[in-house]
């Protein structure tokens, strides 16, 4: 017993010291990432401070681009939610034929290179695109204009709405809603009062990140609308061009939509704790 009592202990400070180093590495590690993520950030606070240009938010085109973008990530969430929501729905609760292919196509914009996007959107509905050149023909044009913005912002966009909603409505328990329907309850009624409550949570952060993807919107935007102030020019593309002749607008709306993107971050993290507290 003595000579296993002292293999066991120095088992153990072996288990202990490995242990200990592990984790110190992993600090590290995790201190390295931290630091270089909050450096550049950190930078940008730090000049918008030191240069007050925060006030070039609220004056010129930086103020232009902001509002405009406000109202086109409006209009895209408007969509996404109307006809995100009940497609999500299908895909949670239904298995039909293909199913597995619409639920990777839905996936496809979060991977695709946000200029493709743009390219694709060009090719299908530009004047010269597989439906633009039809709708030209009656007289409409949706390439570089702020109709484009929309249409860029939800093809990026909805795919986070769409699977987080899949999962906020996967989460519901059928019983309550089976319990709703001996009482009376419509299967659309169920859908509204018990299904939509319930998944509530989920919708709310899918639609937030939703909103902040649109929101942050550059490359399929700069290539299929353009970068007409007033018109397409959102705040991406506000801070790219004023990058060349304005820096501190350039900065303080970088400043602006990393108070947004935190913002965000926190507000989608407490709202799917929520919904996973609601599940136990």
């Amino acid at each position: 017993m003595g000579k296993q009592g002292r293999e066991r202990r120095l088992l153990l400070s072996r288990l202990i010291r490995g242990d200990t180093i592990l984790s110190g590495v992993a600090a590290g590690a995790l201190a390295l990432l931290a630091g270089f993520i909050s450096l550049p950030l950190l930078s940008l606070v730090v000049w918008t401070v030191d240069h007050g240009s925060m006030r070039a938010v609220f004056h010129g085109e930086a103020h232009e681009a902001l509002m405009l973008s406000l109202k086109t990530t409006a209009i895209s969430m408007t969509f996404i939610i109307a006809v995100g929501t009940p497609a999500a729905y299908l895909l949670a609760r239904k298995d039909f034929p293909g199913r597995r292919a619409v639920d990777t196509l839905i996936d496809l914009p979060a991977v695709l290179p946000p200029s493709a996007a743009g390219v694709a959107l060009l090719l299908a509905f530009g004047r010269m695109g597989l439906l633009g050149e039809h709708l030209s023909a009656v007289g409409i044009t949706v390439s570089f204009t702020t109709a484009a913005v929309v249409m860029a912002e939800i093809f990026v966009a909805a795919h986070f709405y769409v699977r987080q909603a899949v999962v906020g409505f996967s989460q519901v328990r059928r019983e309550v809603e089976e319990a709703a329907m001996v009482d009376g309850a419509g299967g659309l009624g169920v859908f509204l009062r018990i299904t939509i409550p319930l998944a509530f949570p989920a919708l709310l952060a899918g639609a937030i990140t939703s909103w902040a993807r649109a929101l942050g919107e550059f490359g399929g935007t700069i290539i299929f609308a353009g970068n007409f102030p007033g018109v397409t020019r959102t705040v991406p593309l506000a801070i790219f061009t004023a990058l060349e002749s304005d820096l501190d607008a350039a900065v303080a709306l970088s400043v602006l939509v990393l108070g947004f993107a935190f913002t965000v971050i926190l507000a989608a993290r407490l709202l799917l704790r929520r919904a996973a507290e609601m599940e136990r």
